[in-house]
């Protein structure tokens, strides 16, 4: 991988296993949209950020290199061997196909705060109406950055807004959750800070002690937000891949350490399998 600056823009050359369109469209993130071919625009870090590839070359725009090194670097876990954890995952005939349909996914390094709330949204839902009740939650109560472009609201704009407050964003059940999930944040009583430094287990039951969530939503928070490639969410696409290929033979710990990026090519890898079915 070779990474230059160019016109205040950054480009990252002979970047392999990193895909865009796979890293975006993978259920990992909702504020991020298809432009057109390759070129992709989103809210992530405080910040509207576009973003192009064009083969294994991935370009961001109006970024320099320091903030790049601060921000951009972590967020698209570039300095993670996914060559090394590819083979090392390569011991079964469905990962292997998983991975040659999904083998540019990376795991985005999300604001903990914004992701707990995302997926406590995602509950019971589909991506496009997760994406509308975020982009209403944003437009309510986050900061405008551009025209038409809003930040996540903190904690503590949610918790000061309430369950009356969000009402127009048109979250149904999960209103209650969200304020639940944003007091607790707010108070201190849930440390997002410094829940990275605990053990796995830990870190998914301190996040399970807000109403609403459970098993799926903590495990999609550790990874999506802190960084627990041992987590491994099981939605609705993943459990059909373990009742359709695993069967009796899958235990958590099947997929070792990095079991939340064996559960992101298997999440894709079924999807499209389900989408070309479909077509």
């Amino acid at each position: 991988m070779k990474i230059i600056t160019e016109n205040n823009n950054i480009i990252i050359s002979s970047c392999s296993n990193f895909d865009l369109s796979q890293t975006f469209e993978c259920g990992q993130c909702f504020r991020f949209e298809k432009i057109e071919d390759g070129l992709y625009s989103g809210v992530a870090n405080g910040r509207l950020i576009k973003i192009k590839q064009d083969g294994d070359t991935v370009t961001l725009y109006d970024v320099n290199e320091q903030e790049f090194d601060e921000k951009w670097r972590s967020f698209f876990d570039l300095d993670r061997d996914y060559g090394a954890i590819i083979k090392e995952l390569s011991f079964d005939s469905i990962i292997k196909a998983a991975i040659k349909a999904a083998g540019g996914i990376r795991i985005l390094k999300q604001d903990g705060w914004e992701v707990l709330c995302s997926f406590i949204i995602s509950q019971n839902n589909n991506i496009p109406r997760i994406k509308k009740i975020i982009a209403s939650l944003c437009m309510l109560l986050g900061e405008e950055i551009s025209d038409g472009v809003y930040t996540f609201p903190s904690a503590e704009r949610v918790v000061k807004a309430g369950v009356e407050g969000i009402a127009p964003i048109r979250s149904g059940f999960r209103a209650k959750y969200i304020i639940d999930a944003a007091q607790k944040v707010f108070s201190g009583e849930i440390n997002l800070e410094t829940l990275a430094e605990l053990e796995y287990s830990l870190a998914k039951k301190e996040l399970m002690k807000i109403k609403g969530v459970g098993e799926k939503v903590a495990d999609c928070t550790l990874l999506f937000g802190f960084g627990f490639c041992e987590a491994f969410p099981r939605d609705v696409w993943v459990k059909r891949v373990i009742e359709k290929y695993y069967e009796d033979g899958f235990t958590p710990g099947y997929f070792g350490k990095n079991a939340g990026i064996a559960q992101q090519y298997l999440f894709y890898y079924e999807r499209s399998i389900g989408k070309n079915t479909k077509a």
